[in-house]
């Protein structure tokens, strides 16, 4: 499941360093371009809830088989691509497949390990995962320029067939009786409500703020997306539950993890912008620079998985917050230097936060539900972090359109994890307590 999940979220940031490259080539527009990386993160955020509650209806092993299958057939569909319409549809298909696979890798690795490991295991789950993530620009940057993007897209299908020829052998359902239904019409809702809004946040620079088609669309979507609030929280079974949300602790560890998607995606995509458009590195050479991100989370990650288990959740997660904001403002400060090493110094100290942005978050989220929903958990933790990438590319696209700046994106960044590091601290459970065991 970490190898999944590593490729899963390679594909997250693999990109980044070759979009020039494949922007040139396809002849995209700027903005068509940032819509490869986030035209995957808002398909994966739209159904990863979704997914989430498949999984307690019909059970992991299919769903997860047919969300591989999907993966690899569309990533393979990538590597051919001849135009941005072709690309922008297999990247499309592939984050609907990763979609199916994210949430329900999770729950697999909750329920193979007693409570009492959970923390430490998803400290090993997360380092696996955020170091794939990671090397995404590094290998990005080696296969662009040495072989081609293509191989980008190309290097998935031989690991997928592996990954899933392991889980059919080896995985078998628990046995449940799910009472109700999937709430199809809390999906209809919330997919075209999600597209519409980011759609109107990307494009509103480039065609204007006042044109039909994108106020039209953030209305559209506004307007789906508070039904889909009010629909659900009548709703016996709804896709999404609402109710979980009166939690302090459930709404502020989702929020941590929206604002450390976000976070990641900017540095990852504007970062990699920023070292090839502004001071001139190759492709290759900007992967490189990202390294200072990945290499402390290689230590750290499996360290908080042990913290969290024995300090509880709020203190790391309140710490790698701040320390997160604090790592955003040091990277706004070197680019708008144009100071390299300064730009290392927040990479790293961001590198050394990931960890505590998503393990105790994540683990003070699956404690807080009975077992029977920790699929919908998984599923609405996923959907709330992968929100934080597409939201977030949406928001950061915006404000470098209308500023130029990449300084600017990163300070962006950093007021919006300063309120929700504020939220944090007055909604965090102020001591350990003990996962529900049903309902």
């Amino acid at each position: 499941m970490g190898a999944i999940l590593g490729v899963i979220l390679l594909d997250e940031t693999v990109v980044s360093v070759a979009l020039p490259t494949i922007r040139a080539e396809l002849h995209l527009s700027r903005l068509d371009a940032h819509w490869v990386v986030n035209i995957y993160l808002l398909v994966l955020a739209c159904f990863a809830g979704a997914a989430g509650r498949l999984g307690d209806i019909l059970g992991i092993r299919v769903l997860l088989g047919t969300g591989l299958v999907i993966f690899g057939l569309a990533s393979a569909l990538g590597g051919f691509a001849d135009s941005g319409f072709s690309l922008l549809t297999a990247r499309a298909v592939q984050g609907l497949g990763a979609a199916l696979i994210f949430p329900l890798s999770l729950v697999v690795l909750i329920q193979s390990f007693d409570e009492k490991e959970r923390g430490l295991a998803l400290g090993l789950y997360g380092g696996i995962g955020t170091i794939f993530l990671s090397m995404g620009p590094l290998v990005g940057g080696l296969l662009t320029e040495y072989l081609s993007w293509r191989w980008i897209f190309w290097v998935n299908p031989p690991i997928v067939l592996i990954v899933a020829a392991i889980a059919w052998k080896y995985w078998s359902d628990p046995p449940h009786q799910p009472e109700h239904g999937f709430d199809w019409k809390g999906l209809v809702m919330l997919v075209p409500g999600l597209a519409a809004v980011v759609f109107g946040i990307m494009e509103g620079p480039d065609r204007g703020w006042t044109q039909p088609e994108v106020l039209v669309a953030l209305v559209t979507g506004l307007i789906f997306l508070v039904l889909f609030v009010r629909v659900e929280r009548n709703r016996t079974a709804p896709l999404i539950a609402i109710s979980l949300f009166t939690n302090p602790s459930f709404a502020a560890s989702n929020m941590i993890l929206f604002t450390a998607q976000f976070g990641k995606i900017a540095l990852f995509v504007f970062g990699a912008s920023c070292f090839q458009s502004q001071l001139g590195y190759s492709p290759l050479a900007a992967g490189v620079a990202l390294l200072p991100i990945a290499i402390p989370q290689i230590f750290i990650a499996p360290m908080a998985g042990k913290i969290a288990d024995r300090f509880g959740t709020r203190q790391p997660s309140l710490t790698g917050t701040a320390l997160g904001t604090v790592a955003v403002v040091v990277v706004a400060l070197g680019m708008h230097l144009e100071t390299a090493a300064v730009i290392y110094a927040g990479f790293f100290l961001w590198g050394c936060c990931v960890p505590f942005l998503f393990v105790p978050p994540r683990r003070a989220i699956m404690f807080s539900v009975p077992q029977d929903l920790h699929g919908q958990a998984s599923g609405i933790s996923m959907t709330f972090q992968l929100l934080g990438g597409t939201v977030g590319m949406a928001l950061g696209s915006s404000v470098y359109a209308i500023t130029g700046s990449f300084p600017m994106v990163f300070c962006f960044v950093a007021a919006f994890a300063a309120c929700v590091l504020a939220f944090s601290y007055v909604s965090l459970e102020r001591k350990k307590t003990p996962a529900p065991t049903s309902t």
